[in-house]
């Protein structure tokens, strides 16, 4: 598959890149490098044999510069990538490991794992030193199709999604299909959420076609055997939800207008994970995001930006793939944490609402008001 490029000011300033397996991440890290180039690899603790994999295919840990690449890897930490632990201390953690294996101003990071690793180890790359190169193999479909693209790095803070980080882009992101093999079924639904997500944004005729891949896999008796047969499909569909972040970052890298439309349903979901993670129940974001964009379609068709209809027709979709779309709190409940959202400006909340599958807007008005509509 061709590489997907984001660009600022008409330079690419983040790569894409696509392999079947871990080969070419040793050309990807090559191009980056002048010379020897010291990686230090940050990997969550579930996938540190993909790390291993990677640092073993050019000459293993503390074994200098390969004969096969300038790459030099100085060394592997190991992280808990979970909610709880996203935090300003797991960063200053980060940071502190860093200090003490002496990595320098040229130092490149290389993040392994899903979206929380990609964000913190992105985040921690960002501030070190003032900023050191990074770059991401992301290993969850969600992180593939969105957390790991554009830029956007960070931590939790009081309970609230993301509420500290910058916005600086990987070198590059490689995309491999094989880590999906191992990925369990409900972690790979929260990445579909967003996938579906990137086709309500702009179709392309692809919102349709991933519909029908996910209801193909909730039907199949055998999953795995149906993931290796359709995995053409699911790259595709991979590929063209990257387009669509990465064309979306280009027009507005640092969310002035545009990038808003990405964070569809989101309003919603971060307002959810909140509530959920206080009161112990079991959320994942992409389950979240999924209950957020029905939401953003009942608000949408309530205040006559959708059709009549249109909500119950993508809750219908929702179902066939496999997807939530019922809130398990009452409305009221989400509103603090809604007015703490980082989009919500003077009491406006920016809103993304579906008109249409492939029309999305972005529709400010009062809490109270979005409230009352629903």
């Amino acid at each position: 598959m061709d590489d997907i490029f984001i660009y600022d000011r008409g330079i690419p300033v983040s790569r894409i890149a696509f392999g079947q397996d871990f080969g070419d991440i040793v050309k990807a890290l090559d191009a980056c490098a002048g010379g020897p180039l010291p990686v230090y690899v940050v990997a969550d603790a579930n996938v540190e044999r993909f790390a291993d994999e990677i640092i073993a295919l050019t000459g293993g840990e503390d074994s200098g510069a390969s004969c096969r690449s300038n790459i030099r890897f100085c060394g592997k930490y190991t992280l808990k990538a979970t909610e709880e632990d996203k935090t300003m201390d797991s960063v200053l953690a980060m940071a502190d490991w860093l200090l003490r294996q002496g990595a320098d101003r040229n130092a490149f990071i290389l993040a392994v794992g899903g979206g929380i690793t990609t964000d913190m180890a992105g985040f921690a790359a960002s501030v070190y030193k003032r900023g050191v190169r990074f770059a991401y193999v992301p290993t969850t479909l969600l992180s593939q199709v969105d957390a790991a693209i554009g830029g956007k790095t960070g931590v939790n803070f009081d309970s609230y999604k993301n509420m500290l980080g910058v916005i600086r882009q990987p070198e590059f992101t490689y995309i491999c299909a094989d880590v999906l093999k191992t990925l369990p079924h409900r972690d790979f639904l929260s990445g579909a959420a967003e996938l579906v997500k990137s086709f309500i944004i702009e179709d392309g005729g692809n919102y349709a076609m991933a519909v029908e891949f996910l209801s193909g896999l909730e039907d199949a008796d055998n999953r795995d055997a149906y993931m290796a047969g359709h995995m053409d499909v699911l790259l595709s569909l991979i590929h063209s939800a990257a387009a669509v972040k990465a064309g979306v970052v280009t027009r507005d890298q640092f969310e002035t207008g545009e990038r808003r439309k990405l964070n569809l349903g989101h309003t919603f979901a971060h307002a959810i994970e909140k509530n959920a993670r206080l009161s112990g129940d079991d959320i994942t974001h992409g389950e979240a995001v999924a209950i957020g964009m029905a939401m953003a379609a009942e608000l949408a068709e309530r205040t006559g930006i959708a059709a009549p209809g249109f909500a119950k027709s993508l809750k219908k979709d929702f179902s066939k793939a496999g997807l939530p779309s019922t809130c398990p709190y009452p409305v009221p409940q989400l509103v603090e944490a809604m007015g703490r959202d980082k989009k919500a400006e003077n009491g406006i909340v920016h809103f993304v609402l579906p008109a249409a599958v492939g029309d999305v807007r972005i529709c400010d008005m009062e809490l109270s008001a979005a409230v009352r509509s629903l």
